[in-house]
């Protein structure tokens, strides 16, 4: 019985005891992860040391210059005050260097390292691990199963089904524009698909003026483009002095009796030069993804003399290229003449689908898709802006608008009969 005492005595002086070795090894644990945090900044410090840019809290990193949806902003003040890339401090310990000139992309794209884990990890409950995610060994596995699935003549047939897809859509179009109001069509069409549609169908005296994503009321506001081209596709897509092209027909398809005769319109879809020039002046404006991460599995040097041990995560900043105005001279004008045959400024200064061994599988896909929908929009609309709801774009997985995308429409006269064209 005076042992039982004697123990239960004991007890609150060993839970006393426990607390306090709990209490300093959690100390030592934090002060340990503080040391860590501590030395990976210093070892940052030193990496990134080569690379200027704006002064940064010790904490919060550079997230008190500009708020999380305006990130879009910052990258086109970066690009235009520091040289070739620019480090990004997330917080205290966590930077990315940001890329956004065509030599650094190429030696980045032309390496081998692997998608920053950190970056994408957050996509796998979503999408699972295939081609997007996946790195090593595996991933070449799939991308070389994948491939043929992709090819040109294999894509081909596929047109048809594009050309079903855009008439349910335009159907819809067709219902709501017969109310005579403005079109909110977020739910039916991405930003970048209407942009090139509303831009290659727009033909106005002088040049399309795109503003800065910071002064939103100008931006896309304009109606109309500098249009470049020669023989019969000048006529025939509306430039100036010309009817507006989506009063005329389906834009950059030469000889337009291919649609009247009925012959398939899927073997004319390598022969629309200035309709793909205005597509990809309109993928250059608006890269669906802003940008791609890659951690370095080695040390590199970049053609400048500046270089990077290997665990430092690069971004590649497409929208930051494409705004880059030492690659692209006014990069906010929308002019398709920057893509003529022979005129890109360099082979890496535009990666819409990015670039390398890891560019994008669809790329193809894709660009027929854009083509069918806005060559079948243009036969059937005219299309103008509503300048009191002009799209805000913003950086999410894709760049998408913040407020919606708002459309007048005006019916045309069924003059082609694009139901005989695919």
């Amino acid at each position: 019985m005076s042992v039982s005492v004697l123990g239960s005595s004991r007890l609150p002086g060993d839970i006393s005891g426990l607390l306090q070795v709990a209490s300093l090894l959690s100390l030592l644990l934090l002060l340990l992860k503080a040391a860590q945090l501590y030395l990976r900044r210093q070892w940052l410090l030193r990496a990134l040391q080569q690379f200027p840019c704006p002064p940064s809290h010790w904490l919060f990193g550079h997230s008190r210059e500009f708020p999380k949806d305006q990130e879009l902003q910052r990258i086109l003040k970066w690009v235009e005050k520091f040289p070739s890339a620019c480090p990004h401090w997330l917080w205290g310990s966590h930077a990315r260097l940001r890329l956004y000139d065509p030599d650094y992309m190429k030696v980045i794209l032309g390496r081998s390292d692997p998608k920053a884990d950190s970056s994408y990890r957050f996509l796998a409950p979503w999408i699972g691990y295939g081609l997007l995610l996946l790195n090593g060994q595996k991933w070449f596995q799939h991308r070389r199963l994948l491939t043929p699935a992709f090819h040109y003549d294999i894509l081909k047939p596929y047109v048809g089904l594009m050309a079903d897809s855009v008439r349910v859509m335009l159907d819809k179009w067709e219902e709501l524009a017969s109310q005579d109001s403005p079109l909110e069509v977020f739910q039916h069409v991405s930003l970048l698909t209407l942009d090139i549609i509303m831009k290659c169908g727009f033909s106005h005296q002088g040049s399309f003026q795109l503003d800065r994503p910071s002064d939103p009321v100008e931006e896309g506001s304009a109606a109309g483009g500098r249009r470049a081209g020669e023989g019969q596709e000048e006529e025939a897509l509306g430039l100036p002095g010309h009817p507006p092209l989506a009063q005329r027909g389906a834009p950059g398809l030469p000889a337009l009796p291919a649609l009247r005769d009925g012959l398939h319109f899927r073997d004319h879809l390598d022969q629309m030069p200035y309709t793909t020039m205005c597509i990809k002046e309109a993928l250059r404006l608006y890269p669906p993804v802003t940008g791609v991460a890659r951690e370095l599995s080695k040390p590199v040097t970049f053609p400048d003399g500046r270089s990077l041990p290997k665990g430092v995560i690069v971004i590649l900043s497409i929208y930051g290229l494409h705004h880059n105005p030492k690659v692209w001279p006014n990069p906010e004008t929308f002019d398709p003449s920057r893509f003529a045959p022979g005129s890109l400024p360099h082979s890496h200064a535009f990666l819409p689908f990015s670039g390398g061994s890891r560019n994008c599988i669809g790329k193809q896909f894709a660009m027929n898709e854009l083509k069918v929908a806005m060559a079948l929009t243009l036969l059937r609309f005219e299309l103008l802006p509503d300048l009191t709801k002009v799209p805000i774009p913003a950086a999410h997985i894709v760049l998408k608008s913040k407020n919606g995308i708002h459309l007048h429409l005006r019916k045309l006269p069924n003059t082609y009969g694009d139901q005989h064209g695919l």
